[in-house]
Order: C-alpha cells, then structure tokens, then sequence
C-alpha cells in the first residue's frame, strides 16, 4: 500500500498544492454565545470562545466551515484542535472532554474529504491540527525566578499524545504541529508523535509549522527559522514551513531563508496581512493571493494556504493563484553536521 507522505509528496511535486484557512474566523463570524458554545454539556465554566467545543456541540458549524474550504480549493483540511490539550482546555474545565474533541473534529473533516474526493476523484488529505497550547516549556512566566516552569517535557508530551491519539481514532493522515513559538514545545508535541507511530506500528507523518514574533525572523524562543530547522529535522516532516506572524509580505525574506535549507516540502500559510487597531483583518482576497503568488513565483514553496483573518474567498482567490504555477525544488540534505543554539551551525564534513 502506497504510503500517505509518498502521495503527497508525487501529487507535490506535479504542482502547488492548497491549504485550507483557519476556523477561528469562520466561528467569530457566527456570533455565538456561551449556551451555544455549551450545547448542554455540564461544565461549570463559561465556553464562550472555546472553538474546539464545537466540534461536539455544534459540528455542524465546523462541518460547514470545512465544506466551504474544500468548495474554495483546499486540498489539505485541518481539524479545528488548535486548543483542544488537556492545558489549554483546563482554562475552560473541560479537560476531560480531550479524547472526545479531538476524535469527533477528525471524523468531521474526514468525512467532508471523503465526500468531496468521492463527488470529483480528486485526493485530499486531513491534517490533525496541534496549537502551542499556552505554556512555553523554554521561558519563565516569572521575571523574579528565570528557573521556573509552569509544565515540563514529559508533562507537555503526555498531553500531546493524548490529543493525537484521539485524532488517529478519528482518521487523520497527519499530525500537523503549527504556530511553533517555542521551539521545545515543538519537540515535545514530536516525541509524542514519533511514540504513536511506533505504537500504531504504521507511518504518522508530521507537518511542521513555525511562527514569528517580530520581524527579526525568531520565534518566542529566539530560535532563527534556520535554527528551527536544524532543531526539528531529525523527525523527517513531510512539510516544514511558516504560518500566522504576519502578512504574506513580512514573511517573505524569512521563508526564503527557510526554503534555502529546508529538504522536504515547504508549506506557508500567513495571516490576511496586519490586524488593525480592533484586531480585525482588512487585507482582501485578492492582495494576499497575489503576495502568495510572488512566493511561487520565486520558488519558495509547495504548499499554500491561509491563517488568521483569511476567509474561503482567500483560499479561492490562493488556489487560483496558484493554479497551473511549477512547485518549488526540494534541495539536497545538507552534508555535515547541523547543530543548532539560537542560531544554525554547519560543521563540514
């Protein structure tokens, strides 16, 4: 049986193929509130903001949102878990409702890829979508005390292979840990997947995602996206890449340096420009596809698609964009030993 990462990369390589936008902005638009979040469940706490709920409470709201992704082109569809860990849903007391989140969003999103894969023959895969959670297992949240930390690895590993689990029960093809601001948050959330691999006895590959938080090009961490790769290249990702920062603009210098160095497929998918002073997005369709397409045309990526504040008629007008464009080359591995502090180091061989 043809493994999912080898049909990814030969449909990658004949093409630039799209990602599907974020759930976030989908859900804000629906104007929910608490009882609909809730949808009766006997939780103490207010869910009002908690997406990730939805996908027990209200899937039909998320099963739309995918629908119109998939409608608009995207032809890798994420779960909407960006929160759905026993850390970030202890905020809202609902940690014990993990298992069951994360498996019921990856039935929704498998269903709707293979709906619409069954209605043209088209292949589309599904991403399980893994956010930061909002501990950093590199900093400390106190000034007075820089040894101190809230979780460690093994802590922040476990609840990773908890959420992963459940997305495999529900069908995913891949674990897709995004919007990396700290980079050994990001090492635990691939331990996790490399021990479900094993235990699952088949392939589970990853896609790798980092994001910036200044223009300097480092994450929260202080790792270069160069670092990054050398930090996280041992896991062999199907896609390494950037998301969220900032603008399709901003990234560009950064993703750059990343494709330079990166040998496997480079996936981007940047926020619909700056939020303005509400926090909301103003950047149309049309003007982040075309920054989208000056990546492509310089050779920068394989894979595109949208985050914070992008729309289905982002992803449309990116998949146009994009469509009948020549893929980046994936470049050789680089020969000799890659090490990385803040910064990469190259040891000849």
């Amino acid at each position: 049986m043809t493994r999912v990462s080898e049909t990814l990369r030969a449909e990658a390589a004949k093409r630039i193929l799209i990602k599907d936008g974020p759930y976030g902005t989908g859900i804000q638009a629906e104007r929910l509130q608490a009882p609909d979040y809730c949808g009766g469940l006997d939780l103490l706490k207010d869910q009002k903001g908690n997406n990730d709920l939805l996908n027990i409470t209200k899937p039909e709201i998320v099963r739309s949102i995918c629908n119109r992704f998939a409608e608009a082109g995207a032809e890798i569809l994420a779960t909407n878990t960006f929160n759905a860990n026993a850390i970030s849903q202890s905020d809202y007391g609902a940690e014990e409702l993990v298992g069951r989140i994360n498996r019921a969003a990856a039935e929704i999103i498998r269903e709707v890829a293979d709906r619409h894969s069954a209605q043209d023959g088209k292949k589309r895969w599904v991403a399980g979508a893994l956010g930061p959670t909002n501990k950093t297992l590199s900093l400390s949240p106190n000034v007075n005390d820089p040894g101190f930390r809230e979780v460690d690895f093994d802590g922040v590993k476990a609840v990773y292979r908890e959420q992963i689990d459940a997305l495999v029960e529900g069908g995913v093809d891949f674990i897709l840990v995004e919007t990396v601001f700290d980079t050994l948050n990001a090492k635990s959330a691939i331990m996790a997947t490399l021990e479900a691999e094993q235990a699952l006895g088949r392939e589970l590959p990853l896609m790798i995602s980092m994001t910036l938080t200044d223009l300097s090009g480092r994450n929260l961490s202080g790792h270069t996206v160069e670092a990054f790769w050398a930090s996280v290249r041992h896991a062999k990702p199907v896609t390494v890449g950037l998301n969220c920062s900032f603008g399709a603009a901003q990234l560009r210098p950064h993703l750059t340096a990343l494709s330079a160095v990166a040998d496997t497929l480079i996936m981007a998918y940047p926020n619909a420009g700056l939020p303005n002073e509400l926090g909301e997005y103003d950047e149309a369709a049309e003007e982040t596809a075309a920054q989208v397409r000056e990546w492509i045309d310089s050779g920068l990526v394989n894979i595109v698609g949208g985050c914070c504040g992008t729309t289905p008629s982002h992803i449309a007008a990116i998949a146009g964009a994009a469509r009948d464009c020549t893929p980046r080359a994936v470049p050789a591995a680089q020969s000799g030993t890659l090490l990385a502090g803040l910064e990469p180091m190259l040891i000849a061989a």
